[in-house]
């Protein structure tokens, strides 16, 4: 008998499967904490940018800080912050009405999968985090400082 082996068998390429499968089991999980570690780095330089446009608005609006439809209008910030998500955040700014002589921006992850904290950020510059989204402006003080 003369038989000639042309390909592989089946034994041998279920093999190679179960190896690609297990690389891809081991760098997944590590490539989605990167993305999300990415994430949570633009979301902080985000809050800094927003800071310094709110400061920069205050100085030409009469004293007053703005909304983030106020910063866009007057060419402080990109106009995409208002269609949704900025790099898997959204970013909103709470102003105290009566006078807009105060402020807390937030950018909270627009999933579980972006982003692991809620940051936060008040009229003193200083970017503060906190694990559970709905505590972050309501604690302006006990947050923890980010420190990068």
């Amino acid at each position: 008998m003369n038989k000639s082996n042309k390909g592989f068998s089946l034994l041998e390429l279920l093999i190679v499967v179960a190896i690609i499968l297990i690389i891809a089991t081991i760098a997944i999980p590590s490539l989605l904490r990167s993305r999300q570690a990415a994430h949570e780095a633009a979301a902080v330089a985000t809050l800094r940018t927003l800071n310094t446009a709110e400061v920069t608005y205050l100085t030409t609006a009469q004293g007053k800080y703005g909304q983030l439809a106020d910063l866009i209008t007057a060419g402080l910030i990109p106009s995409n912050f208002t269609s949704g998500p900025v790099s898997g955040y959204n970013f909103v700014v709470t102003l105290d009405t009566t006078t807009y002589t105060d402020f807390t921006v937030s950018a909270n992850p627009a999933s579980t999968n972006e982003g692991r904290y809620a940051y936060y950020l008040v009229p003193d510059g200083v970017v503060r985090y906190s694990t559970v989204a709905a505590y972050a402006p309501n604690a302006a003080a006990a947050g923890t400082p980010v420190t990068q």
